[in-house]
């Protein structure tokens, strides 16, 4: 496109910017991930729209610069010759790879700091231990000593998830709370240690949720689903007041009254 006048370039330049402000706009305002429950739905929700952002710029220069070269260089009515002899523009090749390299370096760097930001330990932390088996969920609570297949946490407090799956690949995810992780087989055997299973979340508005398993697990993967509620202190101390007793020396993973590591003997099929 060595014969583009610079006028041509900024009207170019000018219909890239307007589709990328015209695209972003509109997708940044669709709710893609739903309410905000938790503290670290929203840095993410942020970096989603700056992704956004940026896809826009890169769809919007590509087409644009398609659309014009297509019209541009369309060949005539009846003209069946061959195409001009060029060679590639170099300054245009080392600016189309210099952009790109730099928005995915800026893109890695900005998602490193949101995913350290999100993790950061907080000082209030409690600890559930969450056993995925198909089709049922158990969450411990060594703290508290209790065992239950709902997940009831007080609001305002970072949980710390220890995720675990006896038999297959679960996964582990509230939409509300914008976190996901995959829950592996074998992260509380010798050598689990290895498997990070770990995963910060504090939820900050009360209300009942689902806990969902994202992972195809099975035929009854669509029905692995728990109740998450989200509540007061002083509700929750009650709530955890109620419930069944973890069997002694099965601290953290199990299921109905699992017996250990090996556990889920009395499966719960709600």
């Amino acid at each position: 496109m060595k014969d583009m006048t610079r006028a041509t370039f900024l009207k170019l330049t000018a219909a890239a910017i307007g589709m990328t402000v015209l695209i972003s706009v509109v997708m940044v305002n669709i709710d893609w991930l739903g309410m905000d429950g938790s503290t670290e739905k929203d840095p993410i929700v942020t970096l989603l729209n700056v992704m956004i952002v940026l896809s826009a710029l890169v769809f919007s220069i590509v087409m644009v610069m398609m659309i014009y070269a297509i019209w541009k260089y369309r060949a005539k009515p009846g003209d069946e010759s061959d195409g001009e002899p060029i060679h590639g523009n170099t300054r245009l090749e080392i600016v189309w790879t210099v952009i790109p390299t730099l928005i995915v370096v800026f893109a890695g760097v900005y998602s490193t700091i949101v995913l350290n930001d999100i993790e950061a330990e907080a000082s209030n932390q409690m600890r559930v231990d969450v056993t995925a088996q198909q089709f049922a969920w158990r969450f411990d609570y060594p703290e508290q000593g209790v065992s239950s297949t709902e997940l009831h946490v007080p609001v305002g407090t970072q949980l710390e998830l220890h995720l675990n799956a006896l038999d297959v690949v679960h996964s582990f995810w509230v939409p509300e709370w914008a976190i996901k992780r995959d829950l592996v087989p074998g992260s509380d055997l010798p050598g689990g240690d290895e498997i990070d299973n770990v995963v910060r979340v504090t939820p900050d508005v009360e209300g009942s949720y689902q806990v969902v398993c994202t992972e195809l697990c099975g035929w009854g993967h669509a029905t692995m689903r728990a109740a998450a509620v989200v509540e007061s202190q002083k509700e929750f101390d009650a709530w955890a007041a109620d419930q069944a007793k973890i069997p002694e020396g099965n601290v953290s993973t199990g299921a109905a009254g699992g017996q250990g590591a090996g556990i889920y003997d009395n499966q719960v099929t709600e």
